[in-house]
């Protein structure tokens, strides 16, 4: 798992490898077991997480009980909260693991520590959020404007190996559907895909 650190590291910055392996041997990794649940929505978050292996699902379970998924994250995405801007500090969703998986967990009070030692890692760390950010932007702006079969081909086209490593209903869920109509669509399109 450390040489998948190392090559993540090499694409955001020009970390000499002593500085990258202090930084590699400095960082915890922890292995979680599918249904963990990393942070519970109402908790006020202590770590940040990064994963190298594995698959955690973002979710809020609203008034009337329902379960409803706004994200998946898989390999090297970083599962941060922003919610600084609540009184409460919070967390507005659940995250819990789909699969097996491997992380970097990150203390966030240690967080500042580790910039002052490796100021190229606070570099790192804000170019990819910057690029997260982009892109959430711009799947949300694609979500609001396109059909549920638009929306499902757009997975498909980005993020294939997502359909199937998550339950289906939960796929739906995050696709805003239901579990009968990503069945209808999928039917459909595997028909359209075989003529």
């Amino acid at each position: 798992m450390k040489e998948l650190l190392f090559k993540y590291m090499s694409k955001w910055t020009s970390l000499s490898e002593e500085d990258q392996k202090a930084i590699v041997d400095g960082i915890r990794t922890e292995s979680f077991k599918k249904g963990t649940v990393l942070i519970d929505q109402g908790d006020i978050p202590t770590v940040c997480y990064f994963i190298l292996k594995g698959c955690v699902r973002q979710y809020a379970v609203d008034e009337a009980g329902r379960e409803l998924t706004s994200n998946f994250y898989t390999e090297e995405q970083a599962i941060a909260i922003f919610n600084h801007h609540k009184p409460d500090k919070t967390s507005d969703y659940t995250f819990a693991c789909v699969e097996d998986s491997i992380m970097v967990v990150g203390d966030l009070d240690e967080e500042k520590d580790m910039y002052a030692r490796h100021p190229q890692l606070e570099t790192m760390t804000r170019m990819m959020i910057e690029e997260s950010f982009g892109q959430v932007q711009s799947e949300f702006a694609a979500f609001i404007a396109s059909s549920p079969e638009e929306r499902l081909k757009t997975l498909l086209m980005n993020r294939p190996t997502l359909v199937d490593r998550v339950p289906q209903h939960q796929l739906a869920s995050y696709l805003g559907m239901t579990a009968e109509s990503l069945s209808r669509i999928k039917k459909r399109i595997s028909r359209d895909d075989s003529i």
